[in-house]
């Protein structure tokens, strides 16, 4: 059982960890709390983190029952994420703001609110359609086996959204260390690995839905 925990933990932190990015949402940040103090900004960066935690762990949780509610299939959610992540993964690899995750506008908006904290900061920079997608996806697949397998997702989420209290509080300075350049290099790598993971949502998606495609796809291989 620990063995597969660990197993199940080295891909699920990975995989939402940059699909959250933090990295990336350190300008934004910044942008959206200019003029404020330190402690101001650690405040907003941890409402932002627990709220964006508590989103993503109720869309795991939850994920499977809305789509019996909806009559939506899990193959076609995988396919209809895939594709968000793929738009994701495309923009980051040309290092350019994505408009599926967060707008200019919504930036300005934020920048002009007493408190971005929950929105724009937590949903959608942090808990945005492709973290969602993710952590359903992720919960998913654990639910196939015993119920324990859960919580390398659960754990992933928590870990992710702690790792992105520490870079958002500390924003300035993570902005200095690594600068234009380093936040660019770390931004292609991420985008190149969710491209992947958006390709390989996608083909278990149609492999699903599809049974024969699945097939055929594999006899071709």
């Amino acid at each position: 059982m620990l063995s597969e925990v660990v197993s199940l933990s080295l891909v699920a932190v990975p995989t939402i960890f940059f699909v959250v990015d933090p990295i990336s949402a350190a300008p934004f940040f910044l942008a959206m709390t200019r003029g404020r103090s330190a402690a101001e900004r650690r405040e907003t960066a941890l409402r932002a983190s627990v709220t964006a935690a508590l989103v993503l762990a109720v869309f795991a949780l939850a994920g499977a029952w809305i789509f019996r509610l909806l009559g939506i299939g899990l193959p076609a959610f995988k396919v209809a994420g895939g594709v968000v992540l793929l738009i994701l993964a495309l923009d980051m690899i040309r290092t350019q703001p994505s408009r599926a995750r967060i707008t200019d506008k919504e930036v300005e908006a934020g920048a002009d609110q007493e408190d971005p904290a929950i929105v724009p900061l937590a949903m959608p920079l942090l808990a945005g359609p492709g973290s969602i997608a993710t952590s359903i996806v992720l919960m998913a697949r654990a639910r196939a086996g015993p119920w324990w397998r859960a919580l390398p997702v659960l754990g992933a989420i928590a870990i992710t959204c702690v790792a992105a209290y520490l870079i958002l509080a500390g924003a300035a300075r993570t902005e200095r260390v690594l600068g234009r350049a380093g936040l660019s290099i770390l931004e292609r790598a991420a985008g190149l690995l969710l491209v992947a993971i958006a390709i390989q949502f996608v083909m278990d998606g149609l492999s699903e839905g599809l049974p024969g495609l699945g097939g055929l796809l594999h006899t071709q291989l």
